[in-house]
């Protein structure tokens, strides 16, 4: 079920988002050649914890980490440590989801590591504007995947790449994953197990938008064996995500994670 936030919800909600921005700029200004991603990770940590609140990940599912990181081929779900090194020409993806008095707020965003090649630079640049176009679509009484997969698959595939299918967007506010999925791609038929998956957008809905964009036409996935988290593409290309949770108001949408 689809939770329709109240107003005291809603300034809640948006104050965690705040704080998950600001706590995303501030771990990102220290993305440089060789620094650990255990070291990023312990940056978010303890600036969530200096601003009263928590790191959602940290637990959740036996996550050992307080952020997601997604190095390179990484899509999404990977796991800081100290063994993994940034290195000159990487491109890295930083996940932060902070509990701020109950309320959650969520945001990502895809860094450049040094100088990178224009390829990657090109899809950074690619899944960034991929979910800004989406957001712009949003308002009530529109369609859900009309808004956004049907948006999004359509400007990425004029670049020979792909949005990642299974992972997707997510409710978010009063718990860390909500109804509605929220699917990057277009949907050409309902599905979800009888549910909608293209529910009609109302004021006071509040989701992710995060579209995975892999640099390829081969939008599949595989996930780690060993730590049963980190997600890669299936053909080892580049993949870049850029995520920030919106809410539907009575005239159109505002990004609660923008500052």
């Amino acid at each position: 079920m689809i939770v329709v936030k109240t107003p005291k919800q809603i300034n809640g909600i948006r104050e965690s988002c705040k704080l998950a921005r600001k706590t995303l700029l501030h771990t990102g200004k220290y993305v440089k050649p060789g620094i650990s991603t255990e070291k990023l990770n312990n940056i978010a940590h303890q600036f969530i914890i200096k601003n009263n609140a928590i790191p959602a990940p940290l637990n959740y599912k036996d996550f050992p980490k307080s952020i997601s990181v997604a190095v390179n081929n990484v899509v999404c779900h990977g796991i800081p440590s100290d063994k993994d090194i940034l290195k000159n020409g990487n491109i890295i993806n930083i996940d932060i989801t902070t509990i701020l008095n109950g309320f959650y707020g969520d945001t990502s965003i895809t860094f450049p590591v040094g100088k990178i090649s224009p390829q990657a630079q090109k899809l950074i640049d690619v899944a960034k504007k991929a979910m800004q176009l989406a957001i712009a679509t949003l308002k009530p009484n529109k369609l859900l995947n009309d808004c956004i997969g049907k948006t999004i698959e359509n400007y990425v595939s004029k670049f020979g790449y792909s949005p990642v299918r299974e992972l997707g967007g997510h409710g978010v506010g009063l718990e860390f994953h909500e109804e509605p999925f929220v699917f990057h791609h277009h949907l050409h038929q309902e599905r979800k197990n009888g549910e909608t998956s293209n529910p009609t957008l109302k004021p006071g809905m509040i989701f992710t938008i995060e579209p995975m964009i892999n640099a390829s036409s081969n939008w599949q996935i595989e996930i780690d064996k060993n730590d049963g988290w980190t997600v890669r593409t299936i053909d080892n290309a580049l993949s870049a995500q850029f995520e920030h949770t919106v809410l539907i108001t009575d005239t159109g949408h505002e990004i609660l994670t923008k500052l």
